[in-house]
């Protein structure tokens, strides 16, 4: 999957920490996992963070940051939640267990 860089516009590997032609620094920390935003020319990235409209955030560069490894954008769409299968056998394996522990020990009871 590839990319293309904010500053030069070449394309760039998802993995890449920085863009191999103009040197921008792409990854926070110079960890591939680990995403750097930037706010675009002279825009902060405070004014259109959920961070910041809730006051949450407690960045040194708040309110006129340029590059946050937290941000999130208040206009996108929350992520789907997450679906919770209605019956999990690991959730009762307490249970199936005594249950079972019970009626062995019926079964012991019964035979002898």
């Amino acid at each position: 999957m590839a990319m293309t860089c904010s500053r030069c516009g070449s394309a760039i590997a998802v993995t890449d920490i920085q863009c191999p032609h103009c040197r921008l620094t792409l990854k926070a920390f110079g960890h591939p996992g680990i995403p750097l935003h930037r706010a675009t020319e002279d825009a902060s990235l405070c004014d259109t963070c959920t961070y910041h409209a809730d006051d949450t955030c407690n960045f040194p560069q708040r309110p006129h940051a340029q590059t946050c490894t937290l941000y999130q954008d208040l206009n996108a769409p929350p992520p789907p939640a997450p679906i919770k299968p209605r019956f999990s056998l690991r959730r009762y394996s307490g249970w199936i267990g005594l249950g079972g522990l019970v009626l062995i020990s019926l079964a012991i009871a019964l035979s002898r």
